[in-house]
């Protein structure tokens, strides 16, 4: 059944007909979007705003190149990835933090917890549906060393494979590899006190 003239324009609000763009609409009908996508990437209010900024700068100078293969939306959320993932590459080449070796004191000479881990029984999907869940993941997230979020973000939310991540990070793949352990040993020891130890 063919919907009716306005259903059809609000079920497809991105796109133009033709391939032409709009962008008067822009920050009214995508900032929002993309400042929430860049602000969970970078962590830092004022970055995300200007990779935004960016974002849009770089769109209007490529509109005319729009050839409407996509949604509006997902050709500025496109532009968007590649300025993140510049800035992104930019972050990473930054010295580590001191705590770099952070997590490792959990465990003992023979690579066993020290302390006994606590089962999370829960469905993990489900949590993730949960946005109280999510605002504190969102918010452990934000206490990582930048190079673990970084390379957390990449691999578990973007789903970036490992290869990439170390080519885009120029880092090694044991380097990335402690990364991820690193970040995900600090996400569990936040969750635990901020989430399942209520």
């Amino acid at each position: 059944m063919e919907p009716a003239p306005a259903q059809r324009a609000s079920a497809e609000p991105n796109s133009a007909p033709g391939g032409a763009v709009d962008p008067q609409t822009w920050v009214q009908r995508y900032g929002d979007l993309l400042f929430g996508y860049a602000l969970l990437r970078v962590r830092d209010r004022t970055v995300a705003e200007e990779l935004v900024q960016e974002c849009f700068v770089a769109a209007l100078e490529a509109k005319d190149r729009f050839l409407g293969g996509s949604t509006e939306q997902t050709w500025l959320v496109g532009i968007l990835k590649h300025k993140l993932l510049d800035h992104l590459r930019r972050r990473s080449r930054q010295p580590a933090s001191a705590d770099q070796d952070a997590g490792l004191e959990d465990f003992d000479k023979r690579g066993l917890w020290r302390v006994r881990v606590n089962a999370w029984s829960d469905d993990p999907q489900a949590r993730l549906e949960n946005e109280a869940f999510r605002n504190a993941l969102n918010g452990c997230i934000g206490g990582l060393p930048n190079t673990h979020a970084v390379a957390f973000i990449l691999r578990e939310i973007d789903g970036m494979q490992s290869e990439e991540i170390c080519t885009l990070l120029e880092i090694s793949p044991t380097n990335l590899w402690a990364r991820l352990h690193r970040a995900r040993l600090g996400l569990r020891r936040c969750l635990e006190s901020k989430w399942f130890q209520r």
